[in-house]
């Protein structure tokens, strides 16, 4: 029997170990036939994903903490169109910086999210449409978010503003 006759029967498992030892006398067949018996692969599986999955968990990490700060600056636009349209609703000045941080922070807390620093404010304005001059009101809410809050993991350090800001049209029947 050739030697790679010998070596395709150990591989194929009809002719085992023991018997190329005893007709060749050498270890290094034996060891050759052992290793082919295996594959070629021997380990590289485990070594490309042991580079490749911790690279693909950070990419997927850092899109949910992008969705999740994109779905807190959408709560902090909420908040400033509902102070805005609750502004535009009130009787007269009196009280509304009150009124717009009570309904903006109001807002904030129901959508979850949590503000280092919360700052909400009002201006009247005056608005040109078709001859007619209309009344306005903005309203801008900043909101300090810590990332630590919206990062999951909680590893993210800093804070995070975000701006949004409404303008609402004062309703002529209810407004001043």
């Amino acid at each position: 029997m050739t030697r790679g006759a010998a070596l395709r029967a150990v591989t194929r498992g009809t002719l085992g170990a023991a018997d190329l030892t005893v007709r060749w006398g050498r270890r290094i067949a034996v060891r050759r036939a052992e290793r082919s018996r295996r594959g070629r692969d021997g380990g590289g599986v485990a070594i490309e994903a042991a580079i490749v999955v911790p690279g693909v968990v950070a990419l997927i990490l850092v899109a949910v903490a992008a969705g999740r700060v994109q779905t807190a600056a959408g709560t902090v636009e909420a908040a400033a169109r509902s102070a805005a349209r609750t502004a535009s609703l009130a009787r007269g000045a009196d009280g509304m910086d009150d009124l717009v941080e009570r309904t903006a922070m109001a807002t904030l807390r129901q959508q979850g999210v949590d503000c280092v620093r919360t700052d909400a404010r009002w201006k009247p304005g005056r608005l040109r449409s078709n001859g007619v001059e209309l009344t306005t009101v903005e309203v801008t809410v900043v909101c300090e978010v810590p990332l630590r809050d919206l990062v999951p993991g909680r590893l993210a350090p800093g804070t995070k503003t975000l701006s949004g800001s409404f303008i609402s049209v004062v309703d002529r029947y209810r407004g001043g």
